[in-house]
């Protein structure tokens, strides 16, 4: 106990005495981790704009002008059946035209010009949240094409294959960021504690004169290494939330679209980033103390 109180005293006060080096680590670090822990928010909101969007995601599947009530009923069995789907709702072609009217407003005079209703029947199919892949819903849309009755299948696969594609890329673009990242942080802080080392040199020889162990000697480094990384995560969680907040409560007023994408972020989250940047700067300075020798 009374090692680890030395210890701990020892990093704190060269925590102070080195303090123009130490704020640089810190500002560098933060940084890096700033940078990851935007690409991750990211990401996490273009997941949770596909999770909001698959609660209304379906297919919408058309039938064939003229098909009779039979055809139709096996159709809705078939439907009501099928695992992956989590809703079925039948449009008649009256009620497609009174939605239409309602959508359209003043301007529904222009379907006046029809004799008959153009409008087909159709099924709202809304397919379960985990089916929402492309190659999945496309390959539904596919099956449903082929059955007896159906004209045309349709949803939005450029928006959702778009969507998609964006959420991957920002997935594996964090991924070797965050690698990059992370061999950034352990490199400043095993130079920093490095530098530090060497700039106690004398004091550590006078320690092992005293007969102080090599654990005696590393622990205020592996301490000093584990605090400038939690200094850095904080300061990079502070400044996480203040952009954050800075564009949910200020540019979203200019720019309202942005509260589709963007979503409130937990307060929650932000100690997985601390305990994340703490752990990363905690091995450099473990790397930096096995490799020295003395």
């Amino acid at each position: 106990m009374r090692i680890l109180i030395y210890a701990a005293a020892t990093a704190l006060k060269s925590l102070w005495h080195e303090k123009w080096i130490n704020l640089l680590a810190v500002l560098s670090i933060s940084i890096g981790l700033l940078i990851i822990s935007a690409f991750l928010t990211i990401s996490q909101n273009l997941d949770s704009v596909l999770k909001r969007w698959s609660k209304d995601f379906g297919l919408i599947v058309y039938l064939n002008e003229g098909l009779n009530r039979e055809t139709e009923d096996i159709l809705r069995d078939f439907f009501q059946h099928d695992s992956d789907l989590a809703s079925v709702k039948y449009i008649s072609k009256d009620q497609a035209l009174q939605d239409l009217r309602k959508i359209m407003g003043k301007q529904s005079l222009a379907l006046e010009v029809f004799e008959n209703n153009p409008l087909p029947a159709s099924f709202e199919l809304t397919l379960k949240r985990e089916l929402l892949n492309p190659v999945l819903v496309e390959r539904k849309a596919a099956e449903i094409r082929h059955l007896t009755g159906v004209e045309d299948v349709q949803y939005g696969e450029k928006w959702l294959s778009s969507l998609s594609t964006l959420a991957n890329t920002m997935k594996v673009s964090a991924i070797f960021l965050g690698s990059a990242i992370f061999i950034a942080i352990a490199f400043i802080t095993y130079s920093t504690i490095k530098i530090f080392f060497y700039r106690r040199k004398d004091e550590i020889e006078t320690l092992k004169l005293l007969g102080a162990t090599r654990t005696f000697i590393r622990l205020p480094f592996l301490l000093e290494g584990l605090l400038i990384g939690l200094l850095a995560s904080i300061v990079s969680s502070l400044g996480l939330f203040g952009i954050y907040s800075l564009i949910m409560n200020k540019i979203s007023e200019f720019l309202p679209s942005i509260n589709i994408i963007m979503t409130p972020l937990p307060i929650k989250t932000y100690f997985p980033a601390i305990l994340a940047g703490t752990f990363m700067s905690f091995i450099g300075s473990i790397i930096a103390v096995g490799k020295i020798r003395y």
